[in-house]
């Protein structure tokens, strides 16, 4: 399976790891090429510098192959930008994307992407636990 990461922060970073462990084909894209230092020693993928929101940058990673694709940066507009392109364009079949703002993660849940919101998921899960 081929899977196309946009973001090699903590999440993506460590993500990418735990997919290419398990014989995944991944490539991770960032902007900065400081990030790929997040990656595990042994990474056997592809870190690509480029930006995926540019028709460029998608390419080389493999888009038009691509099985999954996950957006995972800070920036919610470039996730749900990328996510949108993935979706829409290029027709990946499964696209998740990450989204902090509470409000965007209800609209574009209701339009079809898979969002998730660690705002939202964490808040549930400290009020589960302050129910107990």
């Amino acid at each position: 399976m081929k899977v196309i990461i946009m973001g090699c922060g903590r999440v993506g970073g460590r993500l990418a790891g735990l997919l290419d462990a398990e014989g995944w084909e991944v490539t991770i894209l960032d902007v900065e090429a400081y990030s790929f230092r997040r990656l595990p020693a042994g990474f056997g993928g592809v870190a690509l510098l480029g930006d995926g929101t540019d028709e460029e940058s998608l390419k080389k990673a493999g888009i038009e192959v691509a099985d999954a694709f996950l957006a995972v940066t800070q920036g919610d507009n470039r996730n749900l930008m990328a996510a949108q392109i993935a979706k829409h364009i290029y027709k990946v079949p499964r696209v998740l994307c990450r989204v902090y703002d509470p409000l965007r993660w209800e609209l574009y849940n209701g339009v079809g992407l898979e969002v998730f919101s660690p705002t939202v998921i964490f808040a549930q899960m400290l009020k589960e636990k302050l129910e107990q």
